[in-house]
């Protein structure tokens, strides 16, 4: 068979330009591509390394802006809570003073009133006594038919009163 006598001619010649064919993909993808790729990758993976840096200094300043705020609401929540603090107490000094000086219009209400009531209650007794003494000078007159003076019938009504 000729074909198979040619194998041997024609299998040197295919060896040869296979290897000249995979030398030259070597030489073009190997020393031409693979630099290239590899300055690609390598540019990326140096703007992965930039971008997770500048995000992990960015979460850092957030987490510190985050803190300062924090601090300055704490900070404001005193001074909030002092204010409240002194509105109650200027308040409570207030109403105080208010009560204080209600009170003393109170007191001296009470006092007038009272004295008021113990004039009237003394105006009551005098005028009690007066009345008795008068029953009791009638009363006398009307049943023994004595005369009894105005002074003495006076005197026995407030000896009566004064034992209850």
């Amino acid at each position: 068979m000729p074909q198979i006598a040619q194998m041997s001619e024609i299998w040197s010649s295919q060896l040869f330009w296979l290897l000249v064919i995979f030398g030259l993909v070597y030489v073009v993808v190997g020393k031409g591509m693979l630099p290239k790729v590899m300055d690609t990758v390598g540019m990326r993976d140096s703007q992965i390394a930039s971008d997770l840096a500048a995000a992990q200094a960015a979460r850092d300043a957030a987490d510190q802006q985050e803190l300062a705020w924090r601090q300055r609401e704490n900070d404001n929540r005193e001074a909030a809570q002092a204010l409240v603090n002194e509105a109650k107490a200027a308040a409570q000094k207030s109403t105080e003073a208010k009560l204080a000086q209600v009170q003393a219009g109170i007191d001296t209400q009470l006092e007038a009133a009272e004295a008021r009531i113990a004039a009237s209650r003394a105006e009551a007794a005098a005028e009690i006594e007066t009345v008795a003494a008068e029953a009791a000078q009638d009363i006398a007159a009307r049943i023994a038919n004595i005369s009894v003076a105005p002074e003495a019938a006076r005197a026995a009504v407030q000896e009566v009163m004064a034992r209850g």
